[in-house]
This record gives structure tokens, sequence and C-alpha cells, in this order.
């Protein structure tokens, strides 16, 4: 690979697809203009910071400088083969209407306000449609007509203005399963079969062979893979850029906090090295590793800068590269443009919670006054694939340009193609999950890989006495961020999916409420909640927020919670997850509240300092609610944390904060957000998302507000996996209650539901009930025992609330489909005279509850 001669291309605007990455730079637009950036087909050719050396095709998305906005310069992939088929045909994200928008925005509010603050809000709101309001709503039309997404400028402006470390605020995980092959789980032998399976899947991206992802025949938006791998996030002291390099064939392996890297692809993205062959090279490279004692190795752990905040990190990148002598600009841009950053931990967490922890933000160990734990082994600029020494895995990802959905794609591949090449070493005719593979690197002319170095090669950085002092400092402000943390799990194994669809519940919905009653029975109250609907269906899409606390969810917990009834609180609960159910589907179409209301806040700022809104206060105006929060908390969407599923599990999406972008002298602020609502709704106190599937064994995120709880969740078959982190707010206490609730509710909702086929009913046991009622009576023999629980919903309303709407983009076949269809079979049988004959069931019915 060649690092020298980078062509350097800044994307000043979101671009349409198929427009030209070529044109010549514009001037700003004009004060007529509601987008003071330059316009969509415009690119900056300039020069910006880079950490080293130029090379070849790397593109760069960086902040709007000049008018102190960040921007989301993005293209679209040129040329469309499978993967980018859909792109064109998607529609835009829809500018939600603004009265409908203002209506949600006081329903998500009504739960958390005292009726005094609820009417100030309403006051507020209405102010805001007679004045600014309208003249805002007509601006951001005029300025989406020419964008991909009305939000997506505003959306990278959040992510890439954030100031604060990455870890812990920003950066999601996902833990794998163990590998199904007993000889993988171990970590070398791990580490090159999910490097192998990635390095599949990055070929599949890049010759656009990956197939579209689709929920119930929809297709969702492919941008963000285009954005997954060769990506860094670099910091510069007017907010970070997010680079990548397009033709990057190799990757960087992590051990004891010391860096190594070597190509694994072609010119042709094809695979230049067997799992055999990586194998070996991750055997030399923890060999080489550990010939450096472990504190030596810690004191010159560069990968603890990454963690640092983002001024702190940009300037401490001036430093390491200004010495024109030394070699740490190329060592730099080496980890820049890595396609993904391989981590080999040397360690085995004890305990789930433990694992979970060390995905998430490393371990925290200090042996005689020096960090020694897994937290100086990352690099969070970049996504990272972790593996510990027992072979448990994981990925941690820089979430700027990809959401939870995206991700877990890449995860769930990987880990199904683990399981293929294990097939076909039994049976060589067992499929392949991809269109074509790469040739036999074995059978391969060594030359024709081009120019690529297949050996592992060691970074050696220049420590210089400041930069020394600068990582020891960064790492003691990593273990003050690690200590002021912790994690919790719950493996809840008594009921899942299942069970909650057979009692004619959404399993998200459902999840939802038993936060709400959890928590409202640890503090008494409810508080503002947060979770992310994927929005890919829409062309760029992302999230939208869905605001869980209703006054429905309100009487819900509140029946739960006093002495009511067993049937009063069953339907209460079922009135809420009704309610949730339809504002999910609200959300997945665009219609939410939170997207509109900050792209509106947004422009107004822009056109604020355009002078389109003149002072015209008479109380001296409103300072900005970003100048007073703390710096975790911010005006943002729900923060930059986690996305993406459908309708739900985006995974990740939660937002942390900067003051940068925020006007520091008093304006006149339009009232809806200078009333307290605005800063109720965004200060998450439960962020919460739903992302997962059998690949994941759990999935989580940091807390988004100081007294807040960051909750990721993956709802299974018979199973619900959730990971709770906090600031130390009784995240064990939490979990405990949450589980003593959904004991609670299984035993409430067997009792006030008789009537029911096992939880556990499937479309055999769906088959034999339907048989049961179209047999006599008279020629039943046998004692037919009939089990707790309710029926199957079959109507089309009922069966609109089982829809699997935290399974990303992993379809649902309706509960109801095969009675309908059997007693549609069984009138035309009877249209044409034709008598089926019916086979008697003898014998006792077994109880299948208590198996």
């Amino acid at each position: 690979m060649s690092y020298s001669s980078m062509a350097v291309r800044f994307f000043t605007a979101p671009k349409p697809l198929g427009d030209s990455l070529d044109t010549d730079p514009k001037p700003l637009g004009d004060p007529t203009d509601a987008d003071p950036k330059p316009s969509s087909d415009s690119m900056d050719t300039g020069k910006s910071k880079k950490s080293g050396p130029d090379s070849q095709g790397q593109t760069v998305m960086r902040a709007n400088i000049s008018s102190e906005q960040p921007s989301a310069e993005i293209a679209e992939p040129k040329s469309q083969g499978l993967t980018f088929a859909n792109q064109d045909s998607l529609p835009k994200l829809p500018i939600p209407d603004l009265e409908n928008t203002c209506r949600r925005y006081l329903e998500t509010l009504q739960g958390l306000q005292t009726p005094r603050d609820h009417e100030d809000t309403k006051a507020a709101v209405r102010d805001f449609l007679k004045n600014e309001g309208p003249i805002l709503q007509e601006r951001l039309k005029a300025y989406a007509s020419s964008k991909t997404s009305y939000i997506e400028q505003f959306w990278y402006d959040s992510y890439l203005n954030f100031d604060n470390p990455v870890v812990l605020n920003l950066n999601p995980f996902f833990l794998l399963e163990d590998d199904p092959t007993p000889a993988r789980n171990h970590q070398v032998t791990r580490a090159a079969s999910l490097a192998v399976s990635s390095l599949a899947f990055v070929r599949a991206v890049r010759r656009e062979e990956l197939p579209p992802d689709t929920v119930r025949g929809t297709p969702l938006c492919m941008y963000q893979y285009s954005r997954l791998f060769g990506t860094a996030r670099l910091p510069t002291e007017n907010g970070c850029v997010i680079s990548q390099d397009p033709t990057a064939k190799h990757i960087v392996v992590m051990a004891r906090g010391q860096f190594y890297w070597f190509d694994v692809l072609d010119d042709n993205s094809d695979l230049i090295m067997s799992e055999k062959d990586i194998s070996l090279n991750l055997e030399v490279i923890v060999e080489d590793a550990t010939q450096t004692p472990l504190h030596e190795a810690a004191k010159g752990a560069v990968g603890v800068l990454s963690t640092e905040n983002r001024k702190v990190w940009s300037g401490l990148r001036d430093i390491m590269t200004k010495d024109r002598r030394s070699n740490n600009a190329e060592c730099l841009n080496i980890v820049d443009t890595a396609l993904f950053i391989l981590c080999l931990d040397a360690t085995e967490p004890a305990s789930m919670a433990d694992l979970c922890t060390n995905m998430l933000c490393g371990t925290c160990e200090v042996v005689k006054g020096v960090q020694v734990g897994t937290c100086t082994n990352r690099w969070y600029d970049k996504l990272q694939i972790i593996v510990c020494k027992n072979g448990s895995a994981g990925i941690n990802f820089e979430h700027t340009g990809v959401d939870g959905h995206t991700v877990l794609r890449f995860a769930s591949d990987v880990y199904t193609d683990t399981i293929l090449r294990f097939a076909k070493t039994i049976n060589g005719q067992s499929p392949s999950l991809w269109a074509t593979s790469s040739p036999d690197p074995a059978k391969r002319d060594p030359h024709s890989f081009g120019n690529v170095s297949t050996t592992p090669r060691k970074l050696e950085w220049d420590m210089t006495p400041e930069l020394n002092i600068a990582l020891r400092f960064a790492e003691s402000h990593l273990s003050d961020l690690l200590c002021q943390h912790e994690i919790q799990v719950l493996d809840f194994e008594c009921f899942g999916k299942n069970f909650i669809t057979s009692m004619g519940f959404s399993p998200d919905a459902f999840i939802q409420m038993a936060f709400q009653a959890a928590y409202y029975g640890l503090y008494g109250r409810a508080e503002n909640t947060y979770e992310p609907a994927m929005t890919k269906m829409f062309l760029h899409g992302r999230t939208e927020a869905i605001r869980t606390v209703s006054p429905e969810c309100i009487d819900f917990v509140t029946a739960f919670w006093g002495e009511n009834a067993a049937e009063q609180k069953v339907d209460a609960l079922r009135i809420a997850c009704q309610k949730h159910s339809a504002a999910t589907k609200d959300c997945s179409k665009g219609q939410g509240p939170d997207r509109h209301l900050y792209a509106l806040y947004c422009l107004w700022q822009r056109s604020f300092d355009e002078g389109l809104f003149p002072d015209t206060s008479s109380t001296g105006g409103y300072s900005s609610p970003g100048e007073t929060q703390s710096q975790t908390q911010s005006q943002c969407p729900e923060s930059p944390k986690l996305s993406s599923s459908s309708p739900s599990d985006d995974g990740f999406s939660s937002q942390g904060s900067s003051t940068r972008g925020y006007r520091t002298v008093t304006t006149p602020t339009p009232a809806i957000f200078a009333d307290a609502g605005w800063d109720k709704i965004n200060t998450t106190i439960l962020s919460t998302s739903n992302c997962g599937n059998p690949c994941l064994r759990h999935f989580g995120f940091g807390p988004t507000s100081a007294d807040g709880f960051g909750i990721g969740y993956i709802i299974k078959d018979d199973s619900i996996s959730i990971c709770a982190s906090s600031k130390h707010r009784q995240t064990s206490r939490l979990m405990h209650t949450l589980e003593t609730y959904l004991f609670e509710i299984r035993k409430l909702l067997r009792a006030t539901n008789r009537k029911a086929t096992s939880p556990r009913t499937s479309r055999a046991r769906e088959t034999e009930a339907f048989a049961e009622i179209l047999q006599a009576e008279t020629n039943r023999r046998g004692r037919l025992v009939r089990g707790g629980g309710v029926e199957t919903p079959t109507s089309a309303a009922e069966s609109s609330y089982m829809e699997d709407d935290g399974m990303g983009g992993y379809g649902f076949f309706d509960a109801g489909m095969l009675l309908h269809a059997l007693k549609g079979l069984s009138a035309e049988r009877e249209q044409r005279g034709e008598k089926s004959v019916r086979r008697r069931f003898v014998g006792k019915k077994l109880h299948l509850n208590d198996y």
C-alpha cells in the first residue's frame, strides 16, 4: 500500500444520488437562502489539517468552519450494483405538518409536566404557531428542497461538534455470542475467523453485491454501509471531521496497547490472506507484544489519547506531527485509514457485566500506579472488533456515520458466515452467504496481489517528553471516567418474545412499559425516556425519537403500583402498549416531533445569525439552554449514541453535547425553545434502545445525562437481555426491580387470561387448535387439557399490535395468518361440496406449561 500523495476532497453538503463530486466550489449562499453553507453541489478542494503524509483516495466529511456550523459532507456511491439498486427509488424524509408536530410535542410532555407547567408550554406553542413557526417551516421546506434529507446536515453537526470524550458518551458496543464451533473459541482462532468474515463483508459492500436491507418488503437506505470501513473520526480545532479512505486494504491490530498492521486485500478488494495466514500473523503479534513488559507498554499506549476531550486530542495530534523528522504522522495515517481495528485483549472477564464493560469502555486496573487495564488497548475513533483471551468477542463503533441497525447487519452477516464456513468443511456443497467469493489466495500468483505487505509491522511512535506527559494525564482522565460509571446486566430467561406476543402485546412496547414500571417503583415518578425509531426507509434516513412517557403510560404505572385489581392493571398495560406502538409507527414514518423541531431550532439559529429575525424582544431575550446545561447534555436529537432497527432498534441513538454552536450572547428565542418544556424533552433520564438478534448476547451504551441510565436490550424468543449503565445510580437495584416486575406481570397475565393456548404456541399448535374446533364434540375421546394464557389474536386490529417492532430488518410472520388461511380453505371446500376426512384425537393432551 502507498502512503504518499493523498488527494483530500471535502464534501461541503449532502449530495443527491449520482451527482458529480467534481464540481467547482461555490461561494456561500446569500442571506435569502436558509442554508448559509455552500450549495449541495459544491465541493471545497482546499486543505485541512491531516495526520500524516497524503495518500491516494481519502475523502473527508468535515465541519463548515466558516459558518461555525459543522457540515455533513456526504456523497452517494457513484456506481449502482445490487447493494445500492434501490437508492434512486427511496423517498426523501418528509417534513411533518407544523401543527401536527406541535400537537405531538405537547403529548410527549403531558406526562412529564405539572398541569401548570403544561399550560405554560401550551401557551409557548400557541405563540410559536402564531409567530416564528410558520416562517421557519417555510424556510425549512426551501432548505430541504436541495438536500437529500432535511435533518441530515443538523444531525452531523450535533455529532461532529461534540467535544467530550467519545468513550462512554457516544460509542455503543455489541457483545457477540460465542462461536458455535468450540475450536474457534480461542483468541487467535476467533479473531482470525472474525477478520476473514469481516473482510468478506467489506468485499461484498465494495463490489455492491451485498443484498439490500428490507423490512416487510420495503427497501431501506444502504448509504451507511459505504461509511462503515476505512473511516475515522478526526478532531480539529473547529469540530471533528469524518475521514475515509475508500481504497483501504490493511487492518490494524492492537495488543497490550501496541499497534501492528498488515495488508489483507488487493486492489480488487479480494482477500490475499487465508484464515490460516491471518492466524499466523496474529500469533506472531501476540508473541511480540508480550516481549514488552506490561508496565512499559502501558506507558506508551497511544490509543489512550483517543479518549481525551476532542479539542485536547486535536492539539495532541498537532504536537505528535509537528516534527517533520518524526514518523508519528505516518503512524497516525496508517491507523486512521485502516479498514478497522482488531483489539486482542489479554483478559478473561469473569462475569457478564465485566464482559460488557470490557466491550464498552475497557477495564480499569491500576498496578503500582500504572494503568494496565484493557482501556489502554483501544482506538475509539474507528470501528473496533474486540476479542478476549478466551475468544469472547464484541464490536465497539464510532457512531457518527452509522446507526445500530447497520452495524447489526454487519455483525449478523459476520456471525452467519462463520457458521457457513464451518459447514462447508463438513459438506463442500454448503451454501455461501456471498454472491461471489475471493479466489483462494493459496492458488494465486503472489505478483497478482500488487504492492502489499502481508507481514505484520509494528508501529513505533516517537514518544517525546511532552507526549509522555500528555499520555499520562489522558490515562488519568480516562480512569476517572471509567470509575464514574457502572454497568449491570439482566439475563432474564423465564420468557421472551414468544410469551409476550402470545399475550397480544408488541414485544418492544411491553419492555418499554417494564422500564417505566421498574423506574416508577424505585423512585415514585416517571422521567423523560428516549427510544430511537429507524427511518432508513427514507433516503439517508437515520432515526426519530420515540418518547415513551405518555398519559397512558402514567395511568399504567400508577395503576400497577396502586391497590387495584389484576384486570385493571393488565388493561392499563394494554392501553399503554397500544399507545406506544402507535407512536412507534408514526416515528418510523418520519412523523415524530423531535427531529422536526430540532431542525427548526437549528434553522432559527442560522437565520438569526443572518439577521432574518430582528431583536424585538422586550425582555432582553433568552439565553440558549445549551449554555446552562451540563456538557453531557445537548439541544440535539437524543444523543449520538446508538440506534437502528425497524421500527425501533437503531439501535443506537443517544447524544451528548457541546456548547459550540450555541450563541454566547442573549438572543430573542422563539417561545417554544425558551419554554421549560424544551429543556425537559432534551434532558433524557432513561435512554433506551432495542437492537439485536440471536447473534448477540448483549448490546449497550453509556448514560446520556449525569443522572440518567443508558439501557440497551435484546428481545429474544424465550429470553430478554438487558445491559444498563449509569453514573452509580443504583443500577443493580434497578435491574432487580425490573426482574421483579417481569415476574409479577407474568403472574397477572396468567391470572387474568384463563383461556389461552400455551405461551409457546407455534404454527403446529395453531393448526391443532383449529382442527379441534372443527371436530364434533361427540366424536372426541380423552380429556382435553387447557393451558394458561390468552388465545393468539387473529383480528387485524389485534395482530397490528403483535408486530415484532424491535428486531431490526428481520421480518415477522403474522401469528394469525395461518388460522385465516385455514378458515378460507375450509369455506372454499364447503362451497365445492367437499368433505375432509377428520382424524379423531385420542388420548390425554399434556399440559405444556408444566415443562
